[in-house]
């Protein structure tokens, strides 16, 4: 997908605030049970279709409004992913405006996440 030049310069304005980890590294620290939570902020839809193992799905559409109430504990270790790691980024930068210490967005998001093989959960459309 190829991204407009306001976009990119916004998401690139927020990653010079946040911290950010690739994927692999974001694998292992789950590999190696680290106190983490998945928080997807992608669409319903893309949801929907398949999200990392555990997550949670807070999309980017209102997370503002729902994360205080999820996790009103604002020092909890979060690592926020979309498809490629540019919504993650901004809605990161958002949390930490509002008060959250422990934020990360997972560069490479879903895309990297599948096309390295990972494990991820998917619906099971048999028990609807």
């Amino acid at each position: 997908m190829k991204h407009s030049p306001a976009f990119l310069k916004i998401v690139e304005d927020a990653k010079s605030r946040i911290q950010e980890a690739d994927f692999r590294d974001i694998k292992r620290r789950l590999d190696t049970r680290d106190k983490i939570t998945l928080v997807d902020v992608r669409e319903e839809s893309e949801w929907a279709q398949g999200h990392l193992p555990g997550a949670v799905h807070l999309g980017k559409g209102v997370i503002e409004r729902d994360v205080e109430q999820a996790f009103p504990d604002k020092d909890v270790p979060l690592v926020l992913y979309c498809g490629g790691g540019y919504r993650s980024a901004l809605a990161a930068d958002n949390l930490q405006k509002m008060g959250y210490t422990n934020v990360i967005s997972m560069d490479g998001g879903w895309r990297g996440w599948t096309d390295a093989g990972f494990p991820v959960e998917k619906p099971d459309l048999d028990s609807k």
